[in-house]
């Protein structure tokens, strides 16, 4: 068992104040938007090994189990993270496995450099992911109801706005959905500026359900992605609920700390609030048109205490443990690799003492004892 090192990100959104909070460290002032646990190459984990990735590549089949090789090859296939928003993440979709190998090789035919900004896919896995509250956590995920879309863009009382409320009365519902995201993201930059900066005074003034869309006007002046946001189902997320994302489903994090796990891919498709590029034509190739329910998880609790929040994916697997004070031992022992997380109290996995965002990997058929007094969150695979 192994304890882990891991790397902050600093990305612009990220709030100065949740990680250190949580971590019981000095803020720097600066944003810590993610930490990142795991194998990925841009930011390995350390061990006392050497880099997750060192220890991995030297003997696969020790610390991920001959199943999970021969599942998913010699690599872990997930990504855990704490993630903390403290302004609205981008727009995005991610694609499907298939659309995921049919993108990177079309770029790689094309010789567009894995670096390059305009570059949509930076590998050829898909990139399901899940969101897990620490605290009260907003998001966006979804198509609303075309209908209630329209509804919500036609009371902000925006004249430039009418086109699109037209569009999304229109039939079938997928059809709507289509046209008014294209005519948003194509529309007139100057124009769409205008509308944006209008839709946002209305937001302000409106307040109530309308409050999230005036912040992301707030952080995001003139962009076509906070009038596309309105499209989209806002859910508020209270501790220890989460969010399941799936291939072609648009989405955003909005503000809040949580514990995010995802399928080890940087594939990401953007739809707005973001310098960064926005391939529409490839965007519109991979996200899915139909309305939705956000579907917030619930963990489901084992007789032995796990509490596992269910995916249909097999890259990884999340569930937590709330341990009480004087409470039993709990042996995880597990055929796969495991990443185990804790995000309050105080903790002991195998010989190591975990307070909050403090982590260990455990290879695979490592013996796993946890005891302690807090929650603990347990990352593997489904192999």
């Amino acid at each position: 068992m192994d304890r882990l090192d891991n790397t902050i990100r600093p990305y612009a959104w990220g709030s100065p104040t949740a990680i250190p909070h949580l971590l019981g460290t000095e803020p720097t002032g600066e944003p810590q938007a993610e930490m990142w646990m795991g194998a990925h190459p841009g930011a390995p984990s350390r061990t006392g090994r050497g880099t997750l990735v060192e220890v991995i590549d030297a003997d696969p089949e020790s610390e991920l189990g001959p199943a999970a090789v021969a599942k998913f090859g010699p690599r872990l296939p997930f990504l855990l993270k704490i993630l903390a928003a403290g302004a609205p993440l981008s727009l995005q979709v991610h694609p499907d496995l298939e659309q995921a190998k049919e993108g990177y090789a079309d770029e790689e035919r094309r010789g567009i450099p894995v670096d390059a900004p305009h570059r949509n896919y930076k590998d050829a896995n898909h990139k399901p992911e899940l969101i897990c509250a620490l605290t009260e956590f907003d998001g966006l995920c979804g198509f609303r109801a075309p209908l209630e879309a329209a509804g919500l863009l036609d009371d902000l009382g925006v004249d430039s706005l009418k086109p699109y409320v037209d569009l999304l009365h229109a039939h079938p519902e997928d059809a709507a959905l289509r046209e008014v995201l294209t005519a948003i993201l194509t529309a007139d930059p100057e124009e769409m500026s205008r509308t944006v900066a209008d839709a946002a005074t209305a937001c302000t003034r409106l307040g109530g359900a309308y409050a999230p869309y005036a912040d992301i006007a707030h952080h995001y002046p003139g962009d076509p992605g906070v009038i596309a946001a309105m499209l989209l189902n806002h859910v508020r997320l209270q501790p220890g609920e989460a969010l399941y994302l799936g291939a072609g489903v648009p989405h955003a994090y909005l503000n809040g700390l949580g514990v995010e796990i995802m399928a080890n891919s940087d594939n990401v498709l953007r739809c707005g609030l973001t310098p960064k590029h926005v391939d529409v034509p490839e965007l519109l190739r991979i996200v899915r048109f139909r309305p939705s329910d956000p579907g917030v998880l619930r963990p489901e609790a084992s007789p032995d205490g796990e509490e596992l929040y269910e995916t249909p994916i097999d890259e990884f697997r999340l569930s937590r443990y709330v341990l009480p004070e004087g409470g039993s031992a709990h042996d995880l022992t597990r055929a796969t690799p495991q990443i185990l997380l804790c995000t309050a109290g105080s903790v002991r996995a195998g010989e190591h003492d975990l307070t909050p965002g403090r982590s260990v990997f455990v290879p695979a058929g490592e013996k796993a004892e946890v005891s302690g007094t807090g929650t603990l969150f347990r990352a593997t695979v489904v192999a």
